[in-house]
């Protein structure tokens, strides 16, 4: 039975919480816009219903990070603002760059966790089967978010790099650090 690398699952458990925790501060960034702001009722229940998806993604790496004894990422503060204000700020740019901005960061999200899939052997079943439900959930939420307006045309473009760039690179160093 091929053993999953113990540091490579530490880091896979350290970034899948941020990530998971960064996903429920753009949520509700976007949240707080859509109720001081931004008046879209429809997208107000888009939101909350795919924040907690990702509340169900975090609760089951929280425990799994208290279960191995993993430290978190020292950056969990910053993700934290940055979280909020990119939803924040998406949602404020509009319906399209709100969600665009679950699209992009899902689409990375989509490539990292079929990264982890391929890597996690059968020593750890349940955090594979896990892992393989909560991309299918970011998939399905990458699917909503174009049904519901995200493009990539015009100035959408750069706000795709930019958010793409940004989620790279908070994985590279929240599986480190």
């Amino acid at each position: 039975m091929k053993k999953t690398n113990p540091k490579k699952l530490e880091e896979f458990i350290r970034v899948d919480h941020a990530g998971e925790r960064g996903a429920i501060k753009i949520y509700e960034g976007q949240l707080l816009a859509l109720n001081t702001l931004v008046n879209d009722e429809d997208l107000k229940k888009t939101i909350k219903n795919m924040k907690e998806h990702e509340e169900e993604h975090c609760n089951f790496f929280e425990d799994e990070i208290k279960k191995r004894n993993i430290k978190p990422t020292k950056f969990l503060p910053l993700w934290d603002l940055l979280g909020l204000g990119l939803g924040f700020g998406s949602t404020i740019l509009g319906k399209k760059a709100a969600m665009l901005c679950t699209a992009s960061v899902e689409e990375v999200i989509d490539g990292h966790y079929k990264n982890q899939i391929d890597q996690i052997g059968p020593d750890e079943k349940n955090l594979k089967n896990n892992i393989i439900k909560f991309r299918n959930d970011e998939i399905h939420h990458k699917d909503i978010a174009y049904k519901e307006g995200a493009t990539k045309e015009g100035f959408y473009v750069l706000i795709d790099k930019i958010i793409k760039t940004g989620s790279k690179l908070a994985i590279k160093i929240s599986e480190k650090i």
